[in-house]
C-alpha cells in the first residue's frame, strides 16, 4: 500500500487507544507501518535493482522480528538525548510497552501490503516465493478515509496542523474527482465522506470522544477489508465458472481490484497459451455482470531466445516479479528483440509491467 495509507493506519491505531498510557506512542507507531519499506532507498541502484529487492528482507520474517527492536531502542534514545533534554518534567518512555507497539505496527505493514496485486515475500530470506491477497488497489481512498477520520478529530488543533490536514484533504479530492477511472458514485461517496469527516472535527470534537470515534472506524476498516477479500475470492468463483460454461478452464486466475469501486474486479484467468480478462461488475444486471475487458492474450512459448532472455542480467528483478508473463520475439537483422509483459499492469499502463531485452545471433544480450 502507499505510505500516506501505512502511516494513517499507524496513528489511527494510536488514537484508538494505544497512545493512552505510553509516551512516543504515536511517534512509534507511524514510524513502525512505514519502517519496512525502508528497501525503497533501493530505487537509487535502478529499477530493476529496486524490484530485484522491494518487498524482501524487509518485509521477511526475520526482518519483522529485529526492526521492532531497532525502533524501540531509536526512540528510547531519541526520548533520552533529545526529549527529555529538552523538558526534564516529562514522564520519560518505556522500552516493553514501545517494543510492543513497534511489533503491533511493524507487522501491519507486509499484512497490508500483501492485500494488494503486487503481494509480498513475507518468508525472505528463506523462501522467496510471492504471497498476494488481491483485495485492495494500491492505493486505496477508502482506508484513507476511514483511518484518517479519528486522527484528524484528534490531531487538527494547531492552526499549522489544521492546515497541514486542509492540504491533504484537498490533494486527495483532486485525486479522486479528477481521475476517469473512479465513477460518479464513488466521487460523491468521496464528497461524503470528506463532509462528516470535517463536521465531526469541527462540531463532533465537542461531545464524541476521539477513542470512541477511532474504535467505530476501525470496526468498519475491518469490515471493508475483510468484505474486499472476501469479494475477490467470490470473483475469482464466478468468473471460473462463467469461462467453464465457455469451454475454458483457467488453470491460474486472480480477480484485483479496480481504483476506488468495491463493487468490481478486474479478472485475469490463464486459459491453455493464452490469457483472458473479464471485468466483473455486481451492480450491473444478471446480463452485464461479466463482460470481456480486453482481447486475449497468447502466453508465448518459452523457447531458447525467451530463456536467454529471461536470464538476461538487466531483468533479473524484472523475471523475479513476474506473475502473468506474456513473451513477444522479434527477430531482427542482427538479433532478436524479447518483449517480456507482466498482463497485470501492461494493459493499461504504458510501460509498466514490460521489458525489453535485445539478443545477438548467439543470444547474448546486448
Amino acid at each position: 500500500m502507499d505510505n500516506l495509507a501505512h502511516a494513517l493506519v499507524g496513528a489511527w491505531m494510536a488514537e484508538a487507544g494505544l497512545k493512552r498510557k505510553t509516551p512516543l506512542a504515536t511517534v512509534t507507531l507511524v514510524i513502525g507501518a512505514n519502517l519496512p519499506d525502508i528497501d525503497g532507498i533501493t530505487t537509487l541502484a535502478g529499477s530493476d535493482t529496486s524490484l530485484l529487492l522491494r518487498r524482501g528482507l524487509t518485509h521477511g520474517v526475520i526482518a519483522m522480528a529485529v526492526l521492532p527492536w531497532l525502533l524501540a531502542g531509536a526512540v528510547m534514545l531519541g526520548d533520552r538525548y533529545l526529549r527529555r533534554r529538552r523538558h526534564p518534567e516529562k514522564e520519560p518512555a518505556r522500552f516493553w510497552p514501545l517494543l510492543a507497539l513497534s511489533y503491533l505496527s511493524v507487522l501491519s505493514h507486509p499484512l497490508l501490503d500483501w492485500m494488494n496485486t503486487y503481494g509480498v515475500r513475507v518468508l525472505m530470506p528463506f523462501d522467496g516465493r510471492w504471497f498476494y491477497g488481491d483485495a485492495l488497489f494500491i492505493l486505496d481512498p477508502w482506508m484513507w478515509l476511514l483511518a484518517g477520520a479519528a486522527v484528524v478529530m484528534a490531531d487538527a488543533r494547531a492552526r499549522w496542523s489544521i492546515g497541514g490536514w486542509l492540504l491533504l484533504g484537498a490533494a486527495t479530492t483532486g485525486l479522486i474527482v479528477s481521475t476517469e477511472l473512479a465513477p460518479l458514485p464513488v466521487k460523491l461517496l468521496w464528497l461524503v465522506g470528506i463532509t462528516a469527516i470535517v463536521f465531526l472535527r469541527v462540531r463532533g470534537i465537542r461531545f464524541l470522544p476521539v477513542e470512541r470515534v477511532a474504535t467505530v472506524c476501525g470496526i468498519m476498516l475491518f469490515v471493508y477489508l475483510v468484505a474486499m477479500f472476501a469479494g475477490s475470492r467470490l470473483a475469482e468463483r464466478q468468473v471460473t465458472e462463467w469461462l467453464r460454461q465457455r469451454g475454458m478452464e483457467p488453470e491460474r486466475i486472480m480477480a484485483g481490484p479496480l481504483p476506488a469501486n468495491p463493487f468490481k474486479r478486474d479478472v485475469i484467468a490463464l486459459v491453455p497459451s493464452r490469457y483472458e480478462f473479464v471485468e466483473v461488475d455486481w451492480l450491473a444486471g444478471e446480463e452485464g455482470r461479466f463482460r470481456i475487458s480486453h482481447p486475449s492474450l497468447p502466453r508465448g512459448v518459452p523457447g531458447p531466445i525467451v530463456q536467454a532472455a529471461l536470464e538476461a542480467p538487466g531483468v533479473r528483478g524484472f523475471v523475479n516479479w513476474l506473475r502473468f508473463p506474456t513473451y513477444q520475439v522479434e527477430e531482427q537483422a542482427d538479433g532478436y528483440r524479447v518483449i517480456l509483459q507482466d498482463v497485470r499492469y501492461s494493459r493499461t499502463r504504458n510501460g509498466i509491467g514490460t521489458a525489453v531485452v535485445e539478443l545477438d545471433r548467439q543470444l547474448r544480450p546486448r
